[in-house]
């Protein structure tokens, strides 16, 4: 079974345009690496009819939208090798972060159904 890293971000809708630049850096550094898959969305339908709404879990501002990401590998030790090396390169690249990293929430998944 596969290992996901899951993502959600708040982001000011004046920068979906600057994430989409660094979501394609992150993704091809990331499948550069060995990652399975990566994907980016933006928030389409943020209002559900049933559950809790992602507007409310990341106290989402009317000129904010979300994030949802998620990146697949083979296994947890898979995601820690293809990150170490992720990291060592894009620790050498400057670039401004057009969310406020502090609101991101992320967490690392054992894949249960495929």
């Amino acid at each position: 079974m596969s290992y996901v890293d899951g993502f959600l971000i708040p982001i000011p809708k004046k920068n979906v345009r600057a994430y989409r630049r660094m979501a394609a850096m992150g993704r091809k550094a990331w499948m550069k690496h060995g990652a399975l898959d990566y994907k980016e969305c933006i928030g389409d339908d943020l209002a559900p009819t049933f559950g809790a709404p992602f507007t409310r879990l990341l106290k989402l501002k009317p000129t904010e939208t979300a994030v949802f990401a998620y990146i697949v590998f083979k296994s947890r030790a898979h995601r820690d090798q293809v990150n170490k090396k992720v990291m060592k390169e894009m620790g050498n690249a400057s670039m401004e972060m057009p969310f406020d990293p502090k609101r991101m929430v992320y967490g690392g998944f054992k894949t249960v159904v495929e």
